[in-house]
Formats: C-alpha cells, sequence, structure tokens
C-alpha cells in the first residue's frame, strides 16, 4: 500500500483508507475522497507540492500533507 503523495502523474488509484483525525480527515471527506472512490493523479507541481487530481468527476489540489493521509492501491 502506498499513499497518494507516492503516485506519479497520469495513474489512476483507488483509495483504501484515510488516515488522520478530527477536522483534517473530515475535511478531506467533504472533498468527495472517500473509501473506495478512484483518483487520477493529473499534475505535480515542479517541488511536489501541491498535487492536482481528478475525484468524482472534478479536479482538486492537495497539499502534501494531505495527500500523505490517503492511503492508496
Amino acid at each position: 500500500m502506498r499513499t497518494l503523495k507516492e503516485i506519479k502523474c497520469g495513474d489512476t488509484v483507488k483509495v483504501i483508507r484515510l488516515e488522520g483525525e478530527g477536522p483534517v480527515k473530515r475535511r478531506i471527506m467533504d472533498m468527495g475522497i472517500t473509501k473506495g472512490v478512484e483518483i487520477f493523479v493529473r499534475k505535480v507541481a515542479p517541488l511536489g507540492d501541491p498535487v492536482e487530481v481528478t475525484v468524482r468527476g472534478y479536479e482538486l489540489s492537495l497539499r502534501k500533507a494531505d495527500a500523505s493521509m490517503i492511503i492508496v492501491e
């Protein structure tokens, strides 16, 4: 298992679970990232932060800290 932070540009992955607690985890879930959803990594900034992904048909930018809390396969 890997985190979303480790995924390369152009790959599609499936969310296995979310790490973290409280408001941070809630915020990630409110953005539509939940267990079982597929995420396509569109772009990664030159320094790696942020990561632009497509989830549930819309584009979303995530910080590396948030992406490291998303466990994918």
